[in-house]
């Protein structure tokens, strides 16, 4: 298990530009197995998560080539089905849960798939119901062996019907898309997630030969199409990434341009941050975040407390509620975080609390903030990391504090973040990683 040893109190200067999503990534490489032809991703990351998934797909028989740093070429011409029984393949699939996303393409091309109950974040229930409910109206017939823990998932010819789903979940969205691209008539997604990654997944399909209408909205209308073919796409900065270096700079104290940022899709997230008292500029596609003395979080119109939730899109991201709150404790005022969609991604305010941040956990989704400026300054301390996302908030409260700090099990950040204390340091940080 590697960790990060941090020395706080350290200011950063510079420039720094995000990676590619991780989120999008996961969706579209899930979509070269639509297509025997060959697709070229640029802006791919260079993380855990997107190289375990690109490996599965390697070792499912697709023709994978890295033509440079960050843009890979996949040709799933040849796909080894046999593959989907191996031991290997249910020991690598369940470790990564956006593979879940390989049911889609599979059925609707090959007419079968096998899942074993994928893993990822211990964040609190992440039910799969969407996703196999989706399918299942499509014509597919899900069966779950409890011995090996795993899906298999049949079918002839989709069938393109009307579906109504029970959440906008976006990866259940992103399965349900892509079988319904290959499904026989036309397919209706209402209550569809429609954040900039689904967005760029039905702008790469319609590339390639879908009928997709409604990108954007929370409607979807597929015409289901014979067969795909290749194309050329690239993937959007990473919005938690540029959420995170936000924070990250104002909690420290330190002047950084964010280059390259997208600006265009991060809808609420920049006016979010201002809600906590933050300054940031946008200069073109570039953010500019001064050096803050303190900030200060505002209030309703009404003076009372301000709240900060998540929501589906055009919503709060969920994956960024772990950065304001970590941000809030060095903020002067109070907040109310309320994290509706996981009922566990709270649980690591103790490690703040240990650190010396005022929060009190109200329940499992919700927490309130009191911010007492940087006249109390966080303290170092050692934590372990139980997520991506609590990962790089301990991280950028360790930043921040006074003294030494250690993070155990920083594999977790690394699934999401690229080469992060390397980039970090180069703009004056002290992360070194053991």
């Amino acid at each position: 298990m590697s960790s990060f040893v941090i020395d706080g109190g350290y200011r950063l200067s510079g420039e720094i530009q995000p990676q590619g999503a991780k989120n999008e990534a996961l969706e579209v490489i899930c979509a070269t197995l639509l297509t025997p032809d060959k697709v070229i991703i640029h802006n791919v990351p260079d993380i855990l998560d997107v190289n375990n998934l690109i490996l599965l797909l390697s070792d499912m028989g697709v023709k994978v080539e890295r033509l440079s740093p960050d843009t890979y070429s996949f040709q799933a011409d040849e796909v080894d089905l046999s593959y989907l029984r191996s031991e290997e393949y249910a020991k690598r699939s369940g470790s990564l849960r956006g593979s879940v996303m390989i049911v889609g393409p599979l059925v609707a091309r090959f007419g079968e798939a096998l899942i074993p109950k994928p893993g990822g974040d211990k964040i609190g229930r992440r039910r799969l119901d969407t996703h196999f409910s989706g399918i299942q109206k499509l014509g597919a017939r899900f069966q779950y062996d409890p011995e090996k823990q795993s899906y298999e998932v049949r079918a002839g010819r989709l069938v393109g019907t009307y579906m109504l789903l029970d959440e906008a979940s976006v990866t259940g969205t992103a399965n349900i898309l892509m079988a319904a691209v290959l499904a026989k008539g036309q397919t209706t997604i209402y209550n569809a997630a429609c954040e900039p990654y689904l967005q760029q997944l039905s702008a790469m399909l319609n590339r390639m030969g879908a009928r997709i209408s409604g990108v954007g909205s929370n409607l979807l209308t597929i015409e289901g199409v014979e067969a795909l073919s290749g194309t050329e796409h690239t993937i959007l900065p990473d919005m938690i990434e540029v959420g995170s270096f936000i924070g990250m700079a104002a909690m420290t104290g330190s002047e950084i341009t964010i280059k390259n940022t997208g600006y265009r899709q991060l809808g609420i997230i920049p006016d979010s941050f201002r809600r906590l008292g933050i300054t940031l500029e946008q200069r073109g596609d570039d953010i500019f975040i001064p050096h803050h003395d303190s900030y200060q979080i505002e209030t309703f119109i009404d003076g009372s407390i301000m709240t900060i939730a998540d929501a589906p899109w055009p919503g709060l991201t969920p994956d960024l509620l772990s950065v304001f709150l970590v941000v809030a404790t060095q903020a002067v005022g109070s907040v109310l975080i309320h994290q509706k969609m996981f009922e566990s991604r709270l649980f690591f305010v103790d490690k703040l609390i240990d650190m010396g941040a005022q929060i009190i956990l109200c329940d499992p989704h919700r927490a309130t903030v009191i911010g007492l400026g940087h006249r109390f300054p966080l303290r170092g301390s050692t934590m372990v990391s139980p997520d991506i996302r609590a990962g790089i908030a301990l991280l950028i409260a360790a930043m921040s504090a006074e003294g030494t700090s250690v993070i155990h099990n920083i594999d977790q950040i690394d699934r999401g973040y690229q080469n992060i204390d390397q980039r970090l340091n180069r703009l004056g940080a002290r992360i070194t990683r053991l």
